[in-house]
């Protein structure tokens, strides 16, 4: 069964947790299994490369050509000029693709610092890249949630899920087991989810998932990873050039 259809006793059970929440040294091996509580960046290639990639795909090697063959024809502004957009473009592309690199950053920014939790029966705050599954955390209005969890007691507890579903309207949120089967998870209202706020009431609610395991880890690990495609404008420009430039060397 999945976690938001179980009955807290289950929960606890599933999770290895009590009302007292995790022991210091119980949190610790947890924290060396399950690792940090934060968004990790996918490594790619380096920038570096992204940056000259620009200047030898087939385009750019038939404006050097270009700016080559003016140079060899006396018409040197003709040949800055080319050379020149070879440079304006490849500062253009370089820059759309350094944009997209900074979205992870972007999703790091709406992780909080610090999370209350329950440990050894007492309430302490903590960093948040310190919690781990079978933590019990506390909610309060003005809180940012701080990972994945299953909510055990509520009072009046609505959260803004907007950063993980674009829903502006606040969701009300309960502790009683959601039942439904065949439903993603972000629409079950006992659930409450990283990179989102408590918008009002209060309650507690026990960590399931940290780090690049929650939804909101899973968002940025998506984004991270989804490969370059061009477009259908771009895959007939490229066409096109092959054509121009079969029929440039055949002249």
């Amino acid at each position: 069964m999945e976690i938001y259809q179980l009955e807290q006793k289950a929960v606890f059970e599933k999770l290895e947790t009590t009302k007292k929440g995790l022991s210091k040294k119980g949190a610790k091996k947890r924290s060396d299994k399950y690792g940090p509580n934060k968004i990790e960046e996918v490594k790619g290639r380096p920038l570096i490369f992204k940056f000259l990639e620009n200047f030898y795909h087939l385009f750019a090697i038939l404006l050097w050509i270009g700016a080559a063959l003016s140079f060899v024809a006396d018409q040197a502004p003709l040949g800055y000029a080319i050379i020149a957009v070879v440079l304006i473009n490849a500062i253009f592309s370089f820059w759309q693709e350094f944009k997209a690199e900074k979205a992870t950053e972007a999703l790091k920014e709406l992780m909080p610092v610090y999370a209350k939790v329950i440990r050894d029966g007492e309430p302490e705050k903590i960093l948040a890249a310190d919690l781990v599954p079978g933590d019990l955390i506390l909610l309060e209005e003005g809180d940012a949630v701080s990972a994945d969890a299953r909510v055990i007691e509520n009072y009046e507890l609505r959260t803004n899920d907007s950063a993980l579903t674009g829903e502006s309207h606040p969701r009300r949120k309960n502790s009683d087991p959601f039942l439904e089967k065949n439903v993603s998870i972000t629409d079950a209202p006992n659930i409450i989810f990283s990179g989102t706020s408590v918008v009002s009431g209060s309650g507690r609610a026990i960590i399931y998932a940290t780090g690049m395991k929650s939804e909101f880890g899973k968002i940025a690990y998506i984004t991270q990873s989804i490969k370059k495609e061009l477009s259908h404008l771009q895959k007939q420009m490229i066409t096109k050039t092959k054509i121009i430039v079969g029929l440039a060397v055949f002249l």
